[in-house]
């Protein structure tokens, strides 16, 4: 097995984000038959044997901020290879470097991932590309990280969502946000939180048209 660490980095784009400091986001960290910036090519089934070692230990390679190992600014929650390449899902921890990288996403001044790997022996191959290039073609790879990184190689791969990943609120708490935030009353608000997640097309009772106007006033 070869004992050099390889990194292949792909830019990533934010199409929502939100005000919290913790964030879930979701995407691709690697794009199978894109040639990154040192030539190499990851086919389909590279990250087959990773995944499976990762699923009987039931522990997923590292977050990391920039690959410094000392740097973990989250967990990733999923894992998986489709037909388009290796897609993650991931929650962004509420800790300095995890705020500060949130704060980066949000701005479009960090948008990129970049995945730490070893390549088992005989798992990569130099073929000719059509265009008459080399690249090494890999096979299969032992991953180890996947991280945020400023500087992408290669920008195929996107991020596709970012949200909010911290607890929900209970009734209660739901009902003091809406006095303190909304200037709702304590029977406006206790109304909206035992029947505001109701539709208001949904509402038929004509005894709901109080709560009907309140979710009104809520999507102002």
């Amino acid at each position: 097995m070869s004992q050099a660490m390889r990194r292949s980095a792909v830019s990533c784009e934010f199409k929502a984000l939100d005000e919290a400091p913790v964030g879930r986001f979701t995407g691709y960290a690697s794009v199978f038959y894109e040639v990154g910036a040192y030539g190499d090519r990851v086919l389909p089934g590279a990250f087959a044997s990773s995944l499976q070692e990762a699923t009987a230990k039931g522990r997923l390679p590292a977050m990391l901020w920039q690959h410094d190992q000392e740097e973990p600014i989250g967990v990733w929650r999923v894992m998986r290879e489709d037909e388009k390449g290796l897609y993650v899902e991931g929650d962004i921890a509420d800790t300095d470097e995890g705020r500060n990288a949130y704060a980066l996403l949000k701005v479009g001044a960090l948008s990129g991932m970049s995945i730490g790997y070893c390549i088992p022996d005989g798992c990569c191959e130099l073929v000719k590309a059509p265009d008459g290039t080399t690249v090494f073609q890999i096979t299969s790879v032992d991953l180890w990280e996947v991280s945020l990184v400023t500087f992408p190689m290669n920008d195929a791969a996107r991020v596709e969502s970012v949200k909010y990943a911290g607890p929900s609120m209970t009734v209660r708490e739901f009902e003091k946000f809406l006095r303190d935030a909304g200037n709702f009353s304590a029977s406006q608000a206790k109304a909206i939180a035992a029947r505001g997640f109701k539709s208001s097309r949904d509402v038929n009772d004509e005894n709901d048209e109080e709560v009907v106007q309140l979710l009104r006033r809520l999507s102002v």
